[in-house]
């Protein structure tokens, strides 16, 4: 006896990151991520490590040559509509995936993974350096306080400093900037919006029409719950969680706008969507290992029922 075939056609993402063998951040994550958004997700490792929820113990990063070898695979069999990159390791492999990008005719998530959780810088100079190109590239670019000082050289302590940080990226050629705020100071997570000058306009131009099909990337899903200042800045403010297990947090929310650009959501919309449900992602985080844990990305999928 047998069954019949029944296949599942769902949208394609790829992440483009170092591999976590503790299984709470990087490629591990991301995929995660995006399984539970129903989008399928490929990957381009650029580093393995050795480390669990205590400490990163070593990291090994692949040939350039290698990740763009794996990057070629990809999309030459899969139809991938969005791109997330995460650690990145070096400035060769920071430039391949630039060249990677430029030709990549979908939208993508840049997460400048630069700065550890304690502060410590994660990448040589000339690597940090080399992410101006990739910013130019991306649709959505999403640093933390920390990564956003390094790639602005400004200090980054309020919500205000954040949508001056993101006025700079946009400026370097983003179409958005995300400047996360779990790592400023305040009982509640404020993360901020900067949209580039063009994406500003057609959103005022979607709410004059009164038609959010017009307004693709600049519009808004009906509850995107967020505080606009002006035009083009957008702030997204939740609880904040009382946990240290914030392992893979950031991979995790920019694995999840990623997964939701890739199902052709609007771009305000996804990271509202996605910002709203890191708090269950945090909240219900695993308990897993001996130290802090690590956030649950199957906890984004709650945000769906709300």
């Amino acid at each position: 006896m047998t069954d019949e075939y029944d296949p599942v056609s769902t949208p394609v993402a790829l992440t483009v990151a170092g591999s976590d063998s503790g299984g709470g951040a990087g490629i591990q994550a991301d995929l995660k991520a995006m399984t539970v958004h129903d989008v399928f997700g490929t990957s381009v490792v650029t580093a393995t490590t050795a480390q669990n929820t205590e400490a990163v113990h070593d990291v090994n990063p692949l040939p350039a040559d290698h990740v763009a070898a794996q990057f070629d695979a990809v999309l030459d069999d899969f139809a991938v509509e969005a791109v997330k990159t995460g650690m990145l390791a070096t400035a060769g492999i920071v430039e391949t995936v630039t060249d990677a990008l430029a030709d990549f005719d979908g939208r993508s998530v840049v997460d400048p993974v630069m700065v550890a959780a304690t502060g410590d810088r994660l990448l040589p100079p000339e690597a940090e350096a080399a992410y101006d190109d990739l910013i130019a590239e991306a649709t959505l670019v999403t640093p933390n306080a920390d990564e956003a000082e390094v790639l602005t050289d400004r200090e980054v302590d309020t919500p205000d400093d954040a949508a001056a940080a993101g006025r700079e990226l946009v400026d370097l050629g983003a179409d958005a900037a995300l400047v996360k705020g779990g790592h400023l100071s305040g009982e509640t997570v404020v993360d901020t919006l900067v949209l580039s000058e063009a994406l500003a306009e057609r959103k005022a131009d979607a709410d004059d029409a009164d038609d959010a099909d017009d307004a693709d990337d600049a519009a808004e899903t009906p509850d995107a719950a967020d505080n606009p200042d002006t035009a083009e800045v957008a702030r997204f403010e939740g609880p904040r969680v009382d946990t240290v297990a914030t392992h893979g947090a950031g991979c995790t929310l920019s694995s999840a706008i990623a997964a939701r650009l890739a199902r052709g959501e609007p771009l305000r919309g996804a990271v509202a969507a996605a910002t709203r449900g890191m708090t269950d992602a945090l909240r219900r985080g695993y308990d897993v290992g001996e130290g802090p844990g690590a956030v649950n990305p199957t906890q984004l999928a709650a945000d769906e029922s709300r």
